[in-house]
Order: C-alpha cells, then sequence, then structure tokens
C-alpha cells in the first residue's frame, strides 16, 4: 500500500521525502478533450502535483438529479491525472469560492426558508450530505490508501475569512472520514490571526494562501501549525478580472522570485492558478464592494502559467526555470500550444425575438408580488418580470426594491432605461405612463451570485418589490429563462432590434482548431457554439474575445447563435486566433 504522511516537519511518500509543487486546475473550466494536454503541461513544468476544487453545483444542479459525466466527470479527470504520474490534491468544499457561481454552493439551497449556508445548520447540513454521499464513493477507489493517485482533502475553503464555527468544521471532517477518506486531511487560510483561529481545527494539518511576503506568511502560519512542513496552498501567481476593471497581469520574473523564497525555505506549493480555463454558461461569481456588484468575467485565464487556451507562457518558462533549479525536470514530455485558426467573419443571417417566444422558453408563474428567482426555482439566465400598469398616470418614478443584478425596463415593448447594481447612483427611473392600460416588462439577468463575504447567500432576481412612485404594483407574471436549451427558437429575417433578440448566423470549416469570437460590434448578451454556451460578452472592459476551444467545433457547417441584449452595430463576428483584451 502506498502512504503519504508527514515526518520530521516533511512530506514523507513510501519512506522518501518528498516535496509538493502543484499547480490548479478545475476540471469544470476546461473541456475534458484537453484535460490531458493541460495536465501533461503541468508535469512537464516540473509540478508533480494537481489539486482541483470540486463544484458542487455542477454536479447537483436540481436537487437530488446528480450529474458526474462529460465536464463533470470528475473520476475520468483523477484518473488522467494518474495516468500521467501526477498526485492529486481534492478540496471539495461544499464552498469553494473559486469565483465561481455562488462559491460552488448550488442556487436551489436558498429556496429552504430555515437555511443557513457554511454554518452548523441542520438545512445545510442535510444537502452537503446527501451531496458527499454521491460524490465520495467515486474518489474513494482513488484515494493513494486505494492504491489511487489523491494524497489530501481540504476540508471547507479559506472559512477563517467567513466564520468561526468549529462544531461545523468538525461535522464535515467527521463526514469525510466516516465515509471513508483516510487520506490526510488540511484547512487552508489566510495567514493572519483571525482567519487562521477562525478557519483551523486541532490535529488537523494547516496551510496558507497569498501571493507575496513568502517568508511573512509562513512565520505566522508556524504559529498555528507545529508539526506540519510549510505549504502554501494558494499561491496567487496571477488575478482574476471583473467586467469593466483592468486586465490584471503579473510580472513573470516577479512570480519566480517568490517562488523560490518558498523553495528555499524548504516550502511546498500550490500555483493558484496553474491554468484557470473559463467560466463557460452562466457560472460566473461575482464579489460586491462599495456598493456595487462585482461580476467576473467569462475567461478565468488569471494570468496563469498556461493562457486560457492552454498556451505556455513567458511565466511558465520562468517558474520551470526555477523549479529545475531544485528538482530534476523529465524531459520525456512532448508538449505543444493547440493549433489555433483565424477563420474570419461570421455573418449572422436570421433573427427572433425574446419576447415572442417566451411561451417555449419559460414556464410561466403568476404571483400577486414579484418572486426572486431562487423562488421561482430558477438558477441562472434571466427572468422577465411582467404586470399590466394601469392609467394614465403621467410621469412616475420606478423603483425596484431591491434588483440584485440587472434590469432591464420596458413599457408596451418600448424601453425605458437600465437598473444596474454594477453601477451605483440613483436606483429609481422615470417612466410616464399615459394610456388606461401599459405593458411594464422587466428583464433581470443574473449576472452571477457573489462568491464570497457576507453576502454569500442572498437572493437574485427581484428580491421586494416594485413601485411606481410609492405605491405597490402587483399582479406580476413571471417567466424562468435559463437558456440551457434553445432548440425551440423559431428565426426569420433580420429587422431593426428594438427588444432582445436572438441571431443565428453559421461557418463552414475544413480543420478543426482553436477560435476566439471578437465581439466588439455588440453590446450584452452571451454565444452559443453548436449549441454550447460559451459565456457572457459585454461592451465593458476588458475582455472583448470569447474562447472557443476546438473540440467543440465540427467538420463542415458549424451554428453560431448570439443573443444580445440591447443592439449591435453590424450583423457579423470575427472568428480569429488570439484573444483580446483592453
Amino acid at each position: 500500500m502506498a502512504r503519504f504522511e508527514i515526518k520530521n516537519k516533511e512530506f514523507h511518500y513510501n519512506g522518501e521525502p518528498i516535496r509538493i509543487i502543484s499547480g490548479a486546475i478545475h476540471y469544470f473550466r476546461t473541456v475534458p478533450e484537453y484535460w490531458e494536454d493541460r495536465l501533461k503541461k503541468l508535469k512537464a513544468c516540473g509540478f508533480n502535483t494537481v489539486e482541483t476544487y470540486v463544484a458542487w453545483n455542477i454536479h447537483e444542479p436540481k436537487e437530488g438529479e446528480f450529474n458526474f459525466e462529460g465536464i463533470a466527470d470528475i473520476t475520468r479527470f483523477v484518473k488522467t491525472a494518474e495516468e500521467l504520474g501526477l498526485m492529486v490534491i481534492i478540496r471539495p468544499g461544499p464552498y469553494i469560492c473559486a469565483e465561481w457561481e455562488l462559491g460552488g454552493l448550488p442556487s436551489w439551497l436558498l429556496k429552504y426558508t430555515d437555511i443557513e449556508l457554511r454554518c452548523y445548520n441542520r438545512t445545510y447540513l442535510d444537502k452537503v450530505d446527501s451531496f458527499y454521499n454521491k460524490l465520495l464513493p467515486l474518489l474513494k477507489p482513488l484515494l493513494y490508501t486505494n492504491g489511487g493517485p489523491i494524497i489530501a482533502f481540504q476540508i471547507e475553503n479559506e472559512y477563517g475569512s467567513y466564520g468561526n464555527d468549529k462544531k461545523y468544521l468538525n461535522y464535515l471532517r467527521e463526514g469525510l472520514i466516516n465515509r471513508g477518506i483516510d487520506v490526510m486531511l488540511f484547512t487552508s487560510d489566510g495567514p493572519t490571526d483571525i482567519m487562521l483561529q477562525g478557519g483551523t481545527l486541532p490535529e488537523i494539518y494547516k496551510t496558507a494562501n497569498f501571493g507575496s511576503r513568502p517568508e511573512e506568511a509562513f512565520d505566522k502560519l508556524k504559529e498555528y501549525e507545529k508539526k506540519g512542513p510549510m505549504m502554501c496552498m494558494e499561491f496567487w501567481n496571477g488575478w482574476f478580472d471583473h467586467w469593466g476593471s483592468e486586465h490584471h497581469t503579473r510580472e513573470p520574473q516577479d512570480v519566480a522570485k517568490d517562488l523560490d523564497s518558498m523553495l528555499g525555505m524548504n516550502g511546498n506549493v500550490n500555483f493558484y492558478m496553474f491554468h484557470g480555463g473559463t467560466n463557460f454558461g452562466f457560472y460566473n461569481g461575482a464579489n460586491y464592494d462599495k456598493g456595487k456588484l462585482l461580476p467576473t468575467t467569462t475567461s478565468y485565464d488569471y494570468d496563469a502559467l498556461l493562457t486560457e487556451a492552454g498556451d505556455m507562457t513567458e511565466k511558465y518558462y520562468a517558474v520551470k526555470n526555477t523549479i529545475a533549479s531544485y528538482f530534476n525536470i523529465p524531459d520525456d514530455l512532448e508538449v505543444e500550444n493547440t493549433k489555433k485558426i483565424a477563420y474570419g467573419k461570421v455573418k449572422m443571417e436570421e433573427q427572433a425575438e425574446l419576447f415572442e417566444h417566451l411561451n417555449v422558453l419559460s414556464n410561466p408563474v403568476e404571483n400577486a408580488a414579484p418572486l426572486p428567482m431562487e423562488k421561482l426555482d430558477q438558477s441562472y439566465g434571466f427572468t422577465l418580470y411582467r404586470a399590466k400598469v394601469t392609467g394614465p398616470k403621467g410621469n412616475v418614478k420606478l423603483t425596484i426594491n431591491k434588483c440584485n443584478d440587472r434590469g432591464i425596463i420596458y413599457l408596451d415593448g418600448k424601453f425605458q432605461g437600465i437598473i444596474d447594481r454594477t453601477e451605483q447612483g440613483d436606483k429609481k427611473l422615470d417612466i410616464i405612463i399615459d394610456k388606461e392600460e401599459m405593458v411594464l416588462d422587466i428583464l433581470v439577468e443574473n449576472l452571477g451570485r457573489v462568491n464570497y463575504g457576507t453576502l454569500l447567500g442572498e437572493y437574485n432576481g427581484i428580491t421586494e418589490n416594485v413601485l411606481l412612485d410609492y405605491q405597490q404594483q402587483f399582479g406580476w407574471v413571471m417567466y424562468p429563462i435559463e437558456l440551457n436549451n434553445i432548440d425551440s427558437i423559431q428565426y426569420s429575417s433580420i429587422n431593426e432590434q428594438t427588444t432582445p433578440c436572438f441571431y443565428r448566423g453559421s461557418f463552414n470549416i475544413d480543420e478543426i482548431a482553436d477560435t476566439f469570437i471578437l465581439m466588439d460590434n455588440w453590446k450584452k448578451g452571451v454565444v452559443y457554439i453548436n449549441g454550447f454556451n460559451l459565456g457572457r460578452y459585454w461592451e465593458k472592459a476588458p475582455q472583448r474575445t470569447l474562447y472557443v476551444p476546438g473540440p467543440l467545433l465540427r467538420m463542415g457547417k458549424n451554428e453560431v447563435v448570439i443573443f444580445e441584449l440591447h443592439g449591435h452595430d453590424g450583423d457579423d463576428v470575427t472568428l480569429t486566433d488570439r484573444p483580446k483584451f483592453d
């Protein structure tokens, strides 16, 4: 039986001292056809371990409906790592942060009014137990104690940044042990007293997360982890982007310098991220700061060692050279960047209006007051709130209490304005009700649920009420529009856009490769390739292209569908061979 243990403040594997040089690759942010490519590049860079979070909401999108196939096939990912001779670290949450929607927690948890997340709450723990009962039996045969590659499991995630419920942490610890997870358990927290005190457990191995000043961080960690080796479980060698922000980068030599410091102190490290990947579909998370919602971009490039498309960077080689100064790196692995092709322009030839397809895209719900998405049993996408407004009333102020996302307002199909939580300022809108009856439509987009901090678990959509001046508007029909299947849409010729529309075009190819869709002529929406939701685009900085992995394409005809909320300056997009950021 293989053995992985801590002895003399070192890791030992089968009786021999070993240093963990690990990198984070999230299986759910990379198409399965590219898992081997990314993992092989990890090993060729001198790493011996891969780390991944487990995104609960990928595996249980609806309560009791489990998915471990395709991009959610975690066992295939782990076995691929094993075939390459890599060790594996699993961080199963249930909360993962990761700039991922609701920190990986499934949004259906929020329909339970008595639930409290990330603490010893019986309703919450029952749901965690149900998930672990499905997940952990899949991973148990892959533990190193059973001859597999998994050497360690994390308990929760950076819990000291959120709370201090030790009864909750102990419950998770016991749940792992009782289900046969007999490998090393650990916690990871920021290197401060309050975080390490709140997020750790006695006798459980403790690690720290940081991006710089490793000497200071390890000195603080040593005050709490006295028996084991020092490990940075998240070495932030890059950073993520929000819509409307700059594109973050970090100099390769700066990263190599901090890595050299850690290795020189006999430290162990997990790069967060080695390969960031993509927030496909509607899975991006969001932060909240200074009164503004800050949604994360579709690209999770992270300025990591591998780009979003898996290309080796200058940072990759700087890190490889640093590792090579301490350890022998295998030189028998052939790795290369995947081919990129600029396929050129794709003209959108057909159009379909969203409001004309509500009954094929949604099952409407009627209620006196507007309901948040979670009470409509909706996870992602858009919700249309529709009410008949009587009048005439003249000029009135429309107020949405609270619109936790971005609401686009129409009267009788005519655009009135936007109430947007990503912008500070007045949340009211002046509208004119000059008829006896008018149709008020509020299309709310879930921009990504908050994944970090005290607002974790808030409702999305319209969460309280809608006021016309001081009067509540009652009598709503709500259309949950998750857009997970758009096959039923009927298209016609292209006309001037006045409300949200779908556009469809196609292109033919005789060679399959990666490509990027340049969205410079479009304002805000979502793009599908052959029915696969690539994610959101927005005219806000910094992301201008959407990554299209080659495995999503097919020889011959390929279909592009764009769901555009506002309008566009041309009827085409360009397939280019490189990403574009502001």
